[in-house]
């Protein structure tokens, strides 16, 4: 059994603007999810992970795209809860179970893909070694700057989100990964 190490907070127990924020949550969408209703600890950590998940919503990566990176970060993390979330965005993207394997060892059939891929990893494990040489040849596979740009973002909400599950203890039970 999975052990919580920081609870999930109830709408009557979240401290100030965690609440307001919960509360729009369950007026919108009728529920709010474990890690989410557990990041109202710290309201300041909540509203930042509801802003930077909403504006990644409109990045110009391909939602499928965008599945594959979240997969090959989460893998790197190793956090299981947002590894099956991704997985199961990436099936309703349209991904296949192959193209999910492919994207959680890091790679993909398509080497424009496999381009952006690596540098989503890179950008995780190894900021400091990128050089012009790397982001030109990720241009060089027909990437623009602006998507460049978002594959930090994206890679910064996985990390948030994956750091953070790790840390509060929400990982799926034994079995069910």
């Amino acid at each position: 059994m999975t052990t919580r190490r920081l609870t999930a907070l109830t709408l009557e127990q979240a401290p100030g603007r965690a609440r307001e924020l919960l509360t729009d949550i369950v007026e919108r969408h009728g529920s709010v999810g474990e890690m989410v209703s557990t990041m109202a600890h710290s309201p300041a950590l909540l509203d930042g992970y509801l802003s930077l998940s909403r504006a990644m919503k409109r990045v110009k990566i391909p939602r499928a795209l965008s599945e594959k990176l979240s997969l090959a970060v989460q893998e790197w993390i190793g956090c299981g809860t947002c590894r099956e979330a991704h997985r199961a965005a990436g099936l309703a993207a349209g991904l296949t179970e192959t193209d999910i394997e492919l994207a959680r060892q890091g790679t993909s059939t398509d080497p424009r893909e496999a381009a952006l891929i690596g540098l989503a990893l890179r950008v995780l494990a190894e900021p400091g070694s990128l050089s012009d040489e790397d982001v030109s040849e990720v241009r060089k596979h027909g990437w623009s700057d602006r998507v460049i740009a978002e594959v930090v973002g994206v890679v910064t909400l996985n990390l948030l989100t994956g750091a953070f599950n790790l840390l509060a203890g929400i990982q799926p039970e034994a079995g069910e990964e």
